[in-house]
């Protein structure tokens, strides 16, 4: 059931998107109608959260019944006595389920507002308490210990520190304030702690601030099913390309047994360090990460002095290309403010960074090419180009399969869109779930809702046969 309105994007935008979606090849398929009401659908559900939450267990350190019987453990806590399940995945078997309970209509609203940046009020969506640097504005005689309403400022026009907000504004749930307005508008230094606890969030997911650190790892569906693709073995060497922060080097290096070695690159020192963090958390130690431009990663006078980048050519047994891409998948996202060139930008820089995955590749060598975007250009046109620009690659077929296949436009034939996994956010209703409707659905059903209902992702697998 659609609660909040559909994704708030610049109209050159929306036409953008549009064009990929309702192309020549797509509505020669299944006609122009058709076509245009599944983007207007997937448009809508772009502002909603998925219907599960999803964690990873980390295996090198606990097994999933252990994990899951300790979460059971936390959810009771946090969800006052709510019975709520916890699926194994039975594809995936380091993935846990859990449903997410909403909407819920019936909250009401209070006299007492707090408004959240659209960032924040998305993270809210997911199950997260509002953190002081969050809030926007907040009336003017909030107290702590205040029951006020919550709402996400999504067009970003709420001026910090107002008292009031009359502009587009929408409702995200309940909670009890831990700083009164004064605290939190001072102008001393900015707080960093919890602002607003939720007690009655829209959506009701469990909070996972530092729930079970060593144990757990929240992580969207299709983000552990690349890892999976990749199909990493104990004692290969890989990289990941662009690591940040560090969810699938952590997977990767857990599915390895920490038998191996795991290159983990990013440009950005902090999120780096956060790598190394993760690591270090999760007890794996067959992961270095490097501070390090992934375009350059290939090393040019082919002399291997030192096991850091850049790298001599065909080195690595599996790369992974978890892209920088525009993000037009992720759930929930009530408004993009990016305009359409910030949106196209991304293209010629997943090309450069392919390229290099290529030269890298030992022959016989597996790569896996994933974004958590929905445009065309950023996905399956970026496999018509790569199977053309580089005779040594075949694209393989995938396991797991648990998206669809791949979206017609980009000239690939029916085999081939058969061969990639798109997680297309608009390919099953948005649920309406409540405790009772839990215990009425069936496992199978459940499993087909949190593999269909996830965010917008896209995976390729490719081989190569031989050198470049």
């Amino acid at each position: 059931m659609s609660v909040f309105p559909k994704i708030s994007l610049r109209p050159e935008v929306e036409n953008y998107l549009k064009e990929g979606f309702v192309n020549k090849e797509i509505v020669s398929a299944f006609g122009k109608e058709e076509a245009e009401r599944k983007f207007e659908t997937l448009l809508k559900h772009l502002s909603h959260p998925p219907s599960f939450t999803t964690v990873r267990v980390n295996t090198h350190l606990a097994s999933v019944q252990h994990v899951k019987n300790l979460l059971l453990d936390e959810l009771q806590k946090q969800l006052n006595g709510l019975s709520i399940p916890i699926l194994e995945h039975p594809d995936l078997q380091d993935v846990l389920l859990i449903p997410v309970i909403g909407p819920r209509k019936n909250i009401k609203k209070q006299q007492c507002e707090a408004i959240v940046g659209a960032q924040c009020g998305n993270a809210v969506l997911r199950g997260a308490h509002v953190y002081a640097p969050g809030i926007v504005s907040a009336s003017k005689f909030m107290k702590a210990g205040d029951v006020i309403s919550v709402y996400s400022d999504i067009k970003g026009k709420c001026k910090k520190g107002a008292k009031e907000f009359d502009g587009t504004k929408v409702f995200l749930g309940n909670g009890i304030s831990k700083l009164s307005r004064k605290e939190i508008f001072n102008g001393l230094p900015e707080l960093k702690g919890m602002g607003i606890r939720m007690t009655e969030p829209v959506y009701l997911s469990p909070s996972f601030d530092n729930v079970l650190p060593r144990y757990l790892f929240l992580q969207n569906l299709p983000s552990a099913v690349v890892t999976h693709v990749l199909n990493p073995q104990p004692g290969e060497k890989i990289l990941d390309l662009c690591a940040a922060p560090g969810g699938k080097t952590t997977h990767i290096a857990a599915l390895m047994h920490d038998q191996g070695e795991v290159i983990a690159l990013d440009k950005i020192f902090n999120k780096v360090e956060k790598i190394q963090q993760n690591a270090s958390l999760l007890g794996l130690n067959s992961i270095r990460a490097f501070c390090f431009d992934g375009t350059k990663a290939v090393k040019l006078d082919m002399v291997d002095t030192e096991e850091e980048p850049p790298f001599l050519p065909e080195t690595f047994d599996r790369i992974l290309l978890d892209a920088p891409c525009s993000g037009m998948g992720q759930r929930p996202n009530m408004a993009c403010t990016w305009s359409l060139k910030e949106v196209t930008s991304y293209q010629p820089l997943q090309r450069k960074l392919f390229t290099v995955a290529v030269q890298l590749l030992k022959p016989g060598g597996v790569l896996v090419y994933s974004t958590c975007t929905i445009t065309l250009a950023e996905n399956e046109e970026q496999v018509a180009w790569a199977l053309t620009k580089f005779p040594c690659l075949q694209l393989q077929p995938q396991e797991p399969q648990i998206g669809g296949e791949g979206m017609r436009g980009a000239g690939l034939s029916c085999e081939q869109l058969k061969q990639l996994q798109r997680f297309d956010p608009s390919a099953v209703p948005l649920p309406d779930t409540d405790v009772d409707s839990l215990r009425e659905t069936r496992r199978e059903d459940m499993l087909r809702l949190a593999n269909k209902d996830s965010i917008g992702f896209f995976i390729a697998k490719f081989v190569k046969c031989k050198s470049t």
